[in-house]
């Protein structure tokens, strides 16, 4: 009988690498006075969002996707700026890029915009990446000049074609052709060597975003992107803090979650009583940090940057 798979998968280097990020990122936002906070990785409630499936733990509730319900009831009783470096886990996520539980770093700002923490993170990111330049984008432009395409007033049939033209699944809607498209052609075609910013994503993928009219009429989500050697780095909103808003999203998710066959999400009354209290406007981003140190090393295999992936965890 072969011996168990015990050891790590990353280098010592690479565990090295993790603590000098560790170590850059807390300096980075010490130096901006902003706090580093701490919230529960096990909870009563799970976020609601159709993309993402939380670990049930029977009995305690969810392990969490994000901390993103909790440090926005930080941020209601009013903790003032703040960060996080914690766990988090996503079920069925498992791949050369992803793995079921996972490092996030995410911060809020009270009273920033949104284009004032794309060039926050652009510069930790300057810290991170060197040399590296930023060029931003609109999604309706990146995705247009790519496909031929508007992806906002397309036919569903036209979008739908050219997706499965390219290999998608048949079978699907409009958003997730344009879904599929974006990860599988569009952004193939961003430099890998530039700090890509994707903003304005088509309304419909808000999730906890604000929307706004873009300046052709449509509505677009308050969402950014951003993307370095061919990896999806930072994904950041201009928040929502309207929680009957939030409430009409959570009935939507539910509703998209039941006619994909999920199970359906209590919505979190503590978050919406948070809001309803008071969420000042605000933005907030969340990172990946195995993304950071693999695209630091120009690597696409997550395992590389972790101890102890799934598969000998």
């Amino acid at each position: 009988m072969p011996s168990p798979d015990w050891q790590p998968s990353a280098s010592l280097e690479a565990m090295k690498a993790r603590a000098e990020l560790l170590s850059t990122v807390r300096a980075f936002f010490a130096a901006c006075n902003i706090l580093e906070v701490d919230t529960p990785q096990l909870a009563r409630y799970g976020v609601s969002d159709p993309h993402i499936q939380c670990i049930a733990v029977p009995g305690y509730g969810y392990l969490q996707s994000s901390p993103e319900y909790h440090m926005k009831r930080l941020l209601a009783a009013g903790s003032g700026p703040i960060y996080q470096i914690c766990k988090a886990f996503r079920d069925g996520e498992a791949g050369g890029r992803h793995n079921p539980e996972f490092t996030m770093l995410e911060w809020y700002r009270p009273g920033f915009e949104l284009d004032e923490l794309i060039c926050e993170c652009l510069t930790l990111f300057a810290e991170l990446f060197p040399g590296a330049p930023s060029k931003r984008y609109r999604f309706r432009d990146l995705f247009s000049g790519v496909t031929g395409l508007d992806p906002l007033t397309t036919r569903d049939a036209d979008l739908i074609a050219h997706a499965e033209s390219h290999g998608a699944p048949e079978g699907l809607n409009r958003t997730a052709a344009v879904d599929y498209l974006m990860a599988t052609k569009v952004e193939a075609t961003l430099p890998t060597e530039q700090l890509s910013v994707v903003t304005d994503f088509p309304g419909w993928a808000a999730a906890l975003a604000q929307t706004r009219e873009d300046q052709d009429g449509a509505t677009v989500a308050r969402r950014f992107e951003i993307y370095y050697r061919g990896l999806e780095l930072a994904n950041g909103y201009q928040e929502l803090t309207d929680a009957e808003e939030q409430r009409r999203r959570f009935e939507r998710d539910n509703a998209l979650r039941q006619e994909q066959g999920l199970n359906p999400m209590d919505p979190d009354p503590l978050l919406l009583a948070a809001m309803r209290y008071g969420l000042p406007a605000c933005s907030g981003v969340a990172v990946g940090l195995e993304r950071l140190l693999m695209a630091r090393q120009n690597s696409h295999r997550i395992a590389g940057v972790l101890s102890f992936p799934h598969h000998n965890a």
